[in-house]
C-alpha cells in the first residue's frame, strides 16, 4: 500500500493549530515523569477500556492504551484539528485499531467506561463541581478518574486573576471537598510544579515566536506578536504562581 506524505504547509495560519500546538507535548501543564506517576496511580493493569473526554490529541490516552494491549480506547474533544491530530498520532504508533477519536462535545457523551481521564476540560460542564458530578456517571464500578483542572494556588488571587480564569476555579481546598461531596474518594493528589507551569506556558507560545522569527515582515507579525508578548506579561505578571493545575485520582 502506498504511504501518502503530508507536507507541511511553508506559509501556516500563525493562529493555526498547526502552529499554536507545534511544540506542545500535550496542552496541561504536566512533565514527563508527572504524567508516568499519574498513569500508575490510574491502576490500568485489566482495564478494558479508557475514555478521554476533553482529550485534545490525547497523547496520555495513547500512552495509556500503548501501555495496556488488552485495552481500547476514545478520545473525546470539540475541535476537530486536534482529533485529527490524535488520529495521526496513534497511526504512526499503530494504534488506529485500539484508539478511535470523535470530534464531539465531550458532555454528550453517554458511555461508562473502566478508566476516565478529563484534563482541563471541566469547564465544558461548567466548572469543576459541576464536572465532578456529571463524570461520576461515566466510570465503572471499581473504575477510576484522572480529573485535572485549574486551581487557586493562593488564598487571595488578584481580582484581574479572578477576572481572566473566572468564578470556576476553586482553592485546591475546595476542589477536593467538591470531589467528595460528589460521592468521590481521592486515592491521589498532585499538583504541577512551577517547572510544568513554565514549560507548558513557553511550549504553547513556541510555536508561535517561532513563526515570528521566520516572518517578521509578514502583515500578520505584528498582531502576533502583540498578541504573544500580552501573554507573556499576563503570566509573569498576572498568574504565575497564582493559578496551579491539580491532579486527581479518584474512584467512587
Amino acid at each position: 500500500m502506498e504511504t501518502k506524505t503530508t507536507v507541511p504547509d511553508p506559509d501556516p495560519d500563525p493562529e493555526s493549530g498547526e502552529v499554536v500546538y507545534s511544540r506542545m507535548r500535550w496542552n496541561t501543564p504536566l512533565s514527563e515523569d508527572h504524567a508516568t506517576l499519574l498513569l500508575e496511580r490510574l491502576a490500568l493493569t485489566g482495564c478494558e477500556n479508557v475514555l478521554d473526554l476533553g482529550c485534545g490529541w490525547g497523547e496520555l490516552l495513547l500512552r495509556a492504551i500503548a501501555d495496556v494491549p488488552s485495552a481500547t480506547g476514545i478520545g473525546v474533544d470539540s475541535n476537530p484539528w486536534v482529533v485529527e491530530r490524535g488520529r495521526r498520532l496513534a497511526a504512526d504508533r499503530q494504534l488506529s485499531e485500539r484508539v478511535s477519536y470523535l470530534a464531539a462535545d465531550a458532555t454528550g457523551w453517554t458511555a461508562a467506561a473502566d478508566r476516565v481521564l478529563c484534563i482541563g476540560a471541566s469547564h465544558a460542564w461548567g466548572g469543576s463541581a459541576k464536572a465532578l458530578r456529571a463524570l461520576a456517571h461515566l466510570v465503572r464500578p471499581a473504575g477510576r478518574l484522572l480529573f485535572g483542572a485549574g486551581c487557586w494556588d493562593t488564598p487571595t488571587p488578584s481580582e484581574t486573576a479572578r477576572t481572566m480564569f473566572g468564578e470556576e476555579v476553586l482553592p485546591l481546598g475546595k476542589l477536593v471537598e467538591e470531589a467528595v461531596a460528589a460521592g468521590w474518594r481521592v486515592l491521589h493528589l498532585s499538583t504541577a510544579d512551577q517547572r510544568e507551569w513554565d514549560d507548558f506556558e513557553a511550549t504553547w507560545r513556541a510555536g508561535r515566536q517561532e513563526w515570528l522569527l521566520v516572518h517578521s515582515d509578514d502583515e500578520r507579525a505584528g498582531q502576533v506578536r502583540a498578541k504573544v508578548d500580552s501573554q507573556v506579561r499576563d503570566y509573569v505578571g498576572v498568574y504565575r504562581g497564582v493559578l496551579g493545575f491539580a491532579y486527581l485520582i479518584l474512584a467512587r
